[in-house]
């Protein structure tokens, strides 16, 4: 009997297993150039280097990079629409925007060898998760000027792939187009996934109809459980992928079939990991914020984002072969991180907790109070079907298990009701999974 090895699959072999040293010249020479148009190009970085002091001339080693100014959220939107563009809109061939609910949104823009090099990566992303020409992508993020549906669309078709342009929403259709059209790789949201795979289960369509084989998820932070959620409940094998529309949009960073931390394409991102109080750079291995430099983008190049994840980064070479470096999931955001009593708590602890315990769905919410100069956590936790017609007694005891366990893990109490199953809402986006009424 042979024994058939999987070959291992490249979109760019020459790129994604690029020589360390070599990648570290590359990145100092585009980095450069980088900080010479952004000086003669855009105003705001020119007076923000003029105020420490700093010349594109003074450039000369990666190490340099820390010298220079962080760009925030902040500083697109205060030169909303296009005072941070470093092209012309003439040669802007693509404007998205930021699904941010407060204040102005944050405007990107794209050349067209912007958008060339976007699709490429997402190509490359995708091969990471299994995908190939032959695929049939249903790409059910949201169209429009959020980055997450034409990002994976675009890169679907350079690709090769054959693309179901879904978008997000109408869920019986999408699960009727799924069914019918035969995808093989699902592109959404981690909870918009778990919402399918219980509409599929509540139309008594058996997974054997159901032709996918992998997912591509991302736009929020999701814990290892939910993976797991999710690929027993649909039989596929779900991957993270991560990028933000400041930076470019989805394909950033991915895993691959390893599925230890997440690939940063680095001949076009610098990553760093910074002290988000300090503001110092932090070593590989440590947790922080992260931190990119575009040093490829030409429509809206970005000088060391905040992008108030938080995660921390490896630049161990993976078994897959690749040697771009990886980070971990991120374990929430600084700026979604509520403080209870002055324990730091991320909603994805939580998510783990409830996973991790079982006989709950993972679908909850934190519920945020202040009971006089008291912080009070109320957490929403929705029952199963099975777990729902159980005895007070034994749901009494669940609860009391939930309870240790979250003030086990996170160090701080917090009271846990249940609800009905369907309760909570779900979300064909991004799922609310924090009300925090101290602010109201």
């Amino acid at each position: 009997m042979v024994l058939k090895i999987k070959q291992k699959m490249y979109w760019n072999k020459t790129k994604e297993c690029m020589n360390r040293e070599e990648l570290k010249e590359l990145q100092l020479e585009n980095l450069k150039q980088l900080v010479s148009r952004l000086y003669h190009d855009v105003p705001f970085y020119r007076n923000e280097f003029q105020k420490i002091g700093i010349m594109p001339e003074d450039i000369k080693s990666l190490d340099d990079l820390a010298n220079l100014p962080f760009t925030t959220k902040q500083d697109l939107r205060d030169n909303y629409p296009y005072g941070l563009f470093a092209r012309p809109l003439s040669q802007i061939v693509r404007i998205h925007a930021s699904s941010g609910t407060t204040g102005k949104p944050t405007v990107v823009g794209y050349s067209r060898n912007d958008i060339a090099i976007w699709s490429e990566i997402v190509a490359r992303s995708m091969v990471c998760a299994g995908a190939d020409s032959n695929s049939i992508v249903q790409v059910s993020y949201g169209y429009g000027l959020f980055t997450g549906g034409l990002g994976l669309h675009y890169g679907s078709e350079r690709l090769g792939a054959s693309v179901i342009p879904m978008s997000g929403g109408n869920t019986e259709k999408q699960i009727m187009l799924m069914k019918d059209f035969g995808a093989t790789i699902l592109c959404c949201t981690p909870s918009y996934a778990i919402y399918l795979a219980e509409a599929i289960e509540e139309m008594g369509i058996d997974l054997s109809d159901i032709s996918l084989k992998a997912g591509i998820f991302g736009a929020e932070p999701w814990s290892e459980g939910m993976r797991a959620t999710i690929e027993k409940k649909l039989n596929i094998k779900a991957y993270d992928i991560y990028g933000l529309s400041e930076i470019m949009g989805p394909g950033v960073a991915i895993e691959c079939e390893c599925q230890n931390g997440l690939h940063i394409w680095e001949e076009h991102f610098i990553p760093e990991i910074i002290d988000p109080v300090t503001l110092k750079p932090l070593p590989y291995g440590e947790e922080g914020e992260l931190v990119f430099t575009t040093i490829t983008k030409e429509g809206l190049p970005l000088l060391r984002y905040r992008t108030k994840d938080i995660t921390r980064l490896t630049e161990e070479k993976c078994e897959c072969g690749r040697t771009h470096v990886r980070m971990e999931k991120i374990s929430g955001r600084t700026d979604d991180m509520l403080i209870i009593r002055g324990v730091n708590v991320f909603p994805s602890q939580v998510e783990s907790v409830l996973l991790e315990i079982g006989e709950v769905e993972p679908h909850y919410q934190l519920i945020v109070t202040r009971d006089g100069s008291l912080d009070v956590l109320e957490i929403l936790v929705e029952l199963s079907e099975r777990s729902f017609s159980d005895k007070i007694s034994i749901l009494e005891a669940l609860e009391r298990r939930i309870k240790n366990r979250i003030h086990s893990v996170l160090g701080v109490s917090a009271k846990i009701r249940f609800v009905e199953p369907k309760v909570i809402p779900r979300s064909e986006g991004k799922a609310i999974r924090v009300i925090d009424k101290r602010k109201l």
